[in-house]
């Protein structure tokens, strides 16, 4: 959501998809619980005000799990990714791990976490299991395992180089 709430004009606009189907879009997605009307614009126009759409932020909660040769980063973040609850933990502790997660998502205010990204070095299997992590034999053999069990949540397993990619075509210079 980098343009901020936005009217239904707007959303044909930036999408190029027809009235009708921004409407169709507009009403799943509120029905869904993830938009919202936020607000009217067009005062300074004659007939009925458009009503201004945004995500609900509180809709879903997100983790991310940065994990590093010596140390590990958790963060939860609401839909809009705005960070919530941040902690650090010792790199091999597989179980405090999902303890700290699930202590993240309450102190966020979530009732459970929609999804659970890992970032971590070395090779990604493509069932998302972690291989050829060189210095991180504990997480490499028990941390998405253990994540999957103890948690309701999707558990994705991702190279933290791609992720930097992704995070740079986002929010940083490869924009």
């Amino acid at each position: 959501q980098e343009e901020g709430p936005l009217t239904a004009t707007q959303l044909k606009a930036m999408t190029g998809l027809s009235r009708p189907s921004v409407a169709d879009l507009v009403e799943r997605l509120t029905g869904a619980g993830l938009i919202e009307v936020v607000g009217e614009s067009g005062e300074q126009r004659r007939g009925p005000n458009a009503r201004v759409y945004g995500i609900v932020a509180r809709r879903a909660y997100l983790a991310a799990l940065d994990v590093r040769t010596d140390s590990a980063t958790a963060v939860v973040a609401d839909l809009l990714g705005r960070p919530l609850a941040q902690a650090a933990l010792p790199v091999d502790a597989v179980d405090e791990a999902v303890d700290v997660l699930e202590a993240l998502g309450r102190e966020a205010g979530a009732d459970g976490l929609h999804t659970v990204v890992v970032g971590a070095p070395g090779l990604v299997a493509p069932a998302g299991e972690l291989r050829s992590t060189a210095g991180l034999p504990a997480w490499h053999r028990d941390l998405v395992a253990a994540l999957q069990r103890r948690l309701p949540a999707a558990v994705v397993v991702e190279n933290e180089t791609n992720l930097a990619a992704l995070a740079e075509q986002r929010v940083g210079a490869a924009r």
